[in-house]
């Protein structure tokens, strides 16, 4: 499944997978998008999945966005693992990072 990026009211709606596939391409955009815009929000709630590839391209962005001072926003339902790999991470940078997970 293709990996589709749409933005609604300052907020990017990511959608698909992020994979080894899309990883990248998922990555470079939305390093061109918090360099242009100073802070990013990915709402995440139509990923369907996340790998190893997705993940680890969350993570550049979030390191990015920290070693900058940029603001990097992850909303969205499931996923929770994102959350649960990056919390320590910002604990100790104390980043502007939130995540914001539904639980039914």
């Amino acid at each position: 499944m293709a990996l589709k990026i749409k933005e609604k009211n300052g907020e990017f709606l990511a959608e698909g997978v992020i994979n080894a596939t899309t990883a990248k391409h998922f990555q470079n955009h939305c390093e061109s998008l918090l360099n242009t815009c100073g802070e990013l929000t990915i709402n995440i709630e139509k990923i369907i999945s996340i790998d190893t590839n997705g993940l680890a391209a969350i993570k550049v962005l979030f390191e990015n966005a920290s070693t900058y001072n940029r603001r990097f926003f992850i909303t969205g339902t499931g996923c929770k693992e994102i959350y649960d790999d990056l919390k320590i991470r910002v604990s100790a940078a104390k980043t502007n990072f939130r995540t914001t997970f539904k639980v039914n």
